[in-house]
């Protein structure tokens, strides 16, 4: 079927590893959902099909396809041997399927993904969208994107490449994530009712939350430290710490390590580990405050899910946090790496009624007016517009656009 204007429908590869599943899967998700299949079919590919994420993209009844199994590239501490078996033998593979499919875009979300796909789309004579969600010091964004990526979209101006080997020249845009916004916002008193049944704890306890992997950038450990000193400096306000989210495959395991913490520190069942769930509403409705002390989020989905639903965010003023919070009008944002830094805010949530209704009315107001799927498909729709004719038309540009929303 065409658009309307004889033109058939542009087909755009989503690559995946498919080992875990994070904010990246469900932006991608997001917008996957939400094109225009009268002008893009959306195919998500998976190299594992057994994983964590295809059982994701199952519950949403969100249709994928499979890989043939392959030797890739790793993104970090590769060797000599290593890449002479991706040139020799992935690179082949990867660039034959993407003809075979008949792929105009391949749009990669990860390190993994950008380097084996977006050197095979540039041998496969497709373009490259390059969705960069992290670190702006990445080698991948500053060296690799800027020599084979039609286009680089960054979540935020934070994540944008700070040393690229080459300007980009109007191929880089900041298109914050999409979010849904809520057809029904939870009820919180119900939702928190319901929690704290689950916990086993007495009404009346407040509920503090980190949401997320558990990975370095996301400081777990730090959350619990600010639990612990709370729980110190505040025992009269009856309060649990949340965690939700788990160690991703293959990384630190740094459930176990938070674990360990909260027993050395003596925190029992102050501190409570929740695993992934989904979907995830509820559980912020039910949440006094989510606490971010994260460091170089590039521009975090918890953290403007959060101002949806009204729930406060004491959050480290580092990264994307600042583009999403004003502090002490729809948030806080503290000194990152300190946990006491997040205590004067969180006494103050907790026991000024006033003071957290005015920032739950005020984040909410923001995040409504300023956040939606539908812009953020119409801002991708037009990088894809630019990266089918760009190469074609040998088009320079040069200054950086800003996409917001």
């Amino acid at each position: 079927m065409s658009d309307g204007t004889g033109r058939e429908p542009i087909r755009v590869c989503f690559p995946f590893v498919g080992d875990d599943v994070g904010g990246s899967h469900i932006s991608a998700l997001k917008l996957v959902q939400n094109l225009d299949t009268s002008r893009v079919i959306p195919v998500l590919v998976l190299q594992e099909t057994m994983g964590p994420l295809a059982a994701f993209l199952t519950r949403e009844s969100q249709p994928f396809m499979g890989l043939p199994p392959l030797t890739t590239l790793p993104a970090k501490g590769t060797t000599l041997g290593g890449v002479a078996t991706y040139l020799t033998s992935t690179l082949p593979q990867l660039s034959r399927f993407i003809r075979e499919q008949r792929f105009d875009i391949i749009h990669t979300n990860d390190g993994r993904t950008h380097i084996n796909w977006g050197i095979a789309a540039r041998f496969a004579g497709a373009r490259l969208v390059w969705h960069h969600r992290g670190d702006p010091d990445a080698k991948g964004a500053n060296i690799l994107g800027p020599l084979i990526a039609d286009r680089m979209v960054t979540v935020s101006r934070f994540s944008r490449p700070k040393h690229p080997i080459r300007s980009f020249n109007g191929r880089l845009s900041v298109i914050h994530s999409p979010f849904d916004q809520p057809s029904v916002v939870p009820d919180r008193a119900a939702a928190k009712a319901t929690l704290l049944k689950e916990l086993g704890l007495a009404p009346g306890t407040r509920v503090l939350s980190f949401i997320g992997g558990l990975i370095e950038r996301k400081r777990p450990l730090l959350f619990i430290d600010i639990l612990d000193r709370f729980v110190r400096e505040h025992p009269q306000i009856p309060v649990v710490g949340c965690v939700f989210g788990n160690s991703p495959a293959g990384s630190q395991d740094l459930e176990s390590a938070a674990r360990i913490r909260c027993s050395e520190r003596g925190l029992g069942q102050a501190v409570r580990f929740m695993g992934f769930r989904n979907p995830i509403e509820p559980f912020l409705a039910a949440t006094d405050v989510l606490v971010v002390p994260a460091m170089g989020e590039p521009f975090g989905r918890t953290l403007i899910e959060a101002m949806f639903l009204g729930t406060p965010v004491v959050a480290t003023d580092h990264g994307g946090n600042p583009e999403a919070i004003e502090n002490e009008r729809t948030g806080f944002l503290v000194t990152p790496e300190d946990a006491g830094a997040f205590m004067e805010p969180l006494s103050r949530l907790l026991s000024n009624p006033r003071l957290w209704a005015r920032i739950s009315d005020a984040a909410r107001d923001h995040a409504f007016f300023s956040y939606s799927t539908h812009r953020h498909v119409e801002n991708v729709m037009k990088i894809y517009d630019g990266a089918l004719c760009s190469r074609k038309a040998g088009l320079a540009f040069d200054l950086t656009s800003e996409i917001g929303g």
